[in-house]
């Protein structure tokens, strides 16, 4: 009698969980953006509240500068090569999208507290694209943000004045009603990136 018992209760234990299974797969909601996606899955993992100092001085919050969609871009601007020809990347990426009527803001946003002053940042951006916001801030401000995109950046060994610093190297695209929505690599081409930016922006 018991080992029916048994039975019957890893049976209906099975039961439930095959329905919760289900429930769950029925109730969860459609991912508007799957086919614009590259690898990414859906999620709100990336992304998240920020305060940071523009090219003005002003200190911003992530609500005031995330208020269109936006193409984020954590480097420096002493950095040698990647820097300028990824942010120069999502600069051309803009403009692309600006030809099909579609508008969204690159926004850079510096890990080298000590060098980049707004006033560097400020006219780092707008060489890159006049609409291009530069930020910057403390090292606390610098790392709150970096932690909220989970961004990776280090100096390097040495205390002179030309300092490295590693650093991630991916874009990532954030829309106001949603939040964090993409990453992108650095190896995409200007023509890639507004391809694939635009299709999140038809599907939004």
């Amino acid at each position: 009698m018991s080992g029916k018992f048994t039975v019957l209760a890893a049976g209906g234990v099975a039961v439930l969980v095959g329905s919760a299974v289900v429930l769950t797969t029925v109730m969860a909601p459609a991912d508007q953006f799957a086919d614009c996606r590259v690898g990414q899955v859906a999620g709100g993992q990336i992304g998240g509240d920020f305060t940071l100092v523009n090219g003005d001085g002003v200190t911003v919050t992530n609500e005031e500068v995330l208020s269109e969609p936006s193409l984020i871009y954590f480097g420096y601007t002493f950095c040698p090569d990647v820097c300028p020809l990824d942010a120069f990347r999502n600069a051309e990426a803009t403009y692309l999208l600006e030809e099909q009527g579609k508008e969204i803001t690159p926004i850079f946003i510096s890990v080298d507290s000590q060098r980049d002053t707004p006033e560097v940042v400020k006219e780092f951006a707008a060489n890159m694209h006049e609409r291009m916001i530069g930020l910057t801030g403390s090292p606390e401000q610098v790392r709150a943000a970096s932690q909220a995109y989970k961004t990776y950046y280090n100096r390097q060994e040495g205390d002179d004045e030309f300092y490295l610093i590693d650093h991630s190297t991916l874009s990532y695209l954030t829309l106001p009603e949603h939040g964090f929505v993409e990453f992108f690599r650095r190896d995409l081409t200007p023509d890639q990136l507004a391809d694939s930016v635009a299709c999140f922006l038809d599907a939004a």
